[in-house]
């Protein structure tokens, strides 16, 4: 009876929590789901209909969506070397002060979301792919760098001790030693990561970092729905296509 009792008063605390934040935001949930909303939400939905497929913009979303997948590969292994850079000294590897100091710069790049890095990154080095690769790589890298990190705490000492024991240095214990033992766990997360970024690299179009992202901002700010609605369509086979290739890899190169 306590156990209902506690559920029920959480439940009860949690729609609360939902009426307030209604309530808070001013949702005109009558004017969302009036007829006269409905209507023009239909009316703007027949508008993406049906694409454009003119072979002049067909192009155009080829180029965009190589743009894409550049930005999206280039970024995240920009990304990965960041991360392993910084993940020996966050593991450990190099002392407390080298530790703290790692971590602290890994957090600080994750913290900041990708679209805040494409931003910052447009005013720096201009509109176009370079400041969505950037972006993509800063954020990527404090994620990855972090990852690895925990890989490499979670790894058996062992194998590199036995190294430095018949005599190799500090590199061989690490490439004998220990990148084997992790290797699968680095690989896999990069994979996840790449997937990632392809969404985020079509994302990051609409602060100016090049890509499918442009042109769909582009496109809906001149209200050309059609011309959109063929952009979206090449998010998602582009995005499927990664996945796929990501499933593929991850199943030959880390379970194998």
């Amino acid at each position: 009876m306590k156990g209902v009792l506690h559920s029920l008063g959480w439940l009860l605390a949690i729609l609360l929590a939902v009426g307030i934040s209604f309530a808070y935001l001013e949702v005109d949930t009558g004017g969302l789901f009036s007829a006269t909303g409905l209507a023009q939400m239909l009316q703007y939905a027949r508008d993406f209909f049906p694409p454009d497929l003119s072979a002049t913009h067909l192009r155009a979303i080829g180029h965009g969506a190589l743009e894409t997948l550049a930005m999206s590969a280039l970024g995240t292994l920009l990304a990965a070397l960041i991360g392993i850079l910084f993940a020996l000294p966050a593991a450990g590897r190099f002392g407390r002060l080298a530790q703290g100091a790692a971590r602290f710069l890994l957090n600080a790049l994750r913290a900041v979301p990708e679209l805040v890095w494409g931003a910052l990154m447009v005013l720096a080095a201009g509109l176009g792919p370079n400041a969505g690769t950037l972006a993509l790589a800063l954020h990527t890298g404090g994620v990855l760098g972090r990852l690895f990190a925990e890989a490499l705490e979670n790894t058996p000492t062992e194998p590199a001790e036995a190294v430095r024991l018949a005599g190799g240095g500090r590199v061989a214990a690490f490439a004998y030693g220990t990148l084997p033992g992790v290797w699968p766990q680095l690989v896999a997360y990069t994979l996840y990561r790449w997937e990632n970024n392809i969404r985020m690299a079509s994302v990051l179009g609409f602060v100016g970092a090049g890509g499918l992202g442009q042109m769909l901002y582009f496109s809906l700010s001149l209200f050309q729905q059609a011309q959109a609605s063929t952009v979206i369509l090449a998010m998602l086979v582009l995005v499927l296509a990664v996945d796929s290739l990501s499933a593929w890899a991850r199943q030959r190169w880390v379970t194998s």
